[in-house]
């Protein structure tokens, strides 16, 4: 059993080798040079966390896959949907930082911020040109219609003799 799934959530269930999912985490991605401004590090923490953090859900039901996020606070405007390559389904997005004024005081800071970035394979079934997301309620749906299976042609071959 590896270490690594425990790191970041996941639970014994999940398979590191999962064949269908590319997740791409980069702890780097949110180090630019606003944070290398900010006051701490554990800005630049709290800013990783939201990458690492964003948690989806990858469903399979007869017709379609269904892949749901829950991104608390964001705004359709704040999240990006695409597929790359005609079958890597990528959602990214960014917590934005609310702003501050001098007269504010924190006393605890714990909402995540910065950017996210998920990317899963699509079978060779998925309908990639009829994808369609929504997002309610904090909820972010993403549907990949399935292709229908196609059926083996059986042809009755004649027996001679």
């Amino acid at each position: 059993m590896s270490i690594i799934p425990s790191l970041f959530g996941r639970t014994s269930r999940d398979s590191v080798f999962d064949p269908f999912s590319l997740d791409v985490w980069d702890p780097f991605q949110a180090f630019n040079s606003s944070i290398l401004a900010g006051p701490s590090s554990t800005d630049f923490a709290r800013d990783t966390a939201a990458v690492a953090n964003t948690q989806i859900d990858w469903k399979e039901t007869p017709k379609a896959h269904i892949f749901k996020a829950d991104l608390p606070g964001l705004k359709k405007e704040e999240v990006k949907i695409e597929v790359e390559d005609g079958r890597i389904l990528q959602i990214s997005g960014e917590r934005s930082k609310e702003e501050e004024h001098k007269s504010d005081k924190y006393h605890r800071v714990e909402r995540s911020r910065g950017r996210f970035l998920r990317r899963f394979r699509l079978p060779e079934n998925a309908k990639v040109e009829e994808v369609k997301a929504a997002i309610e309620n904090g909820v972010l749906t993403v549907t990949v219609p399935k292709q229908p299976e196609s059926k083996p042609e059986v042809k009755s071959i004649e027996i001679s003799g």
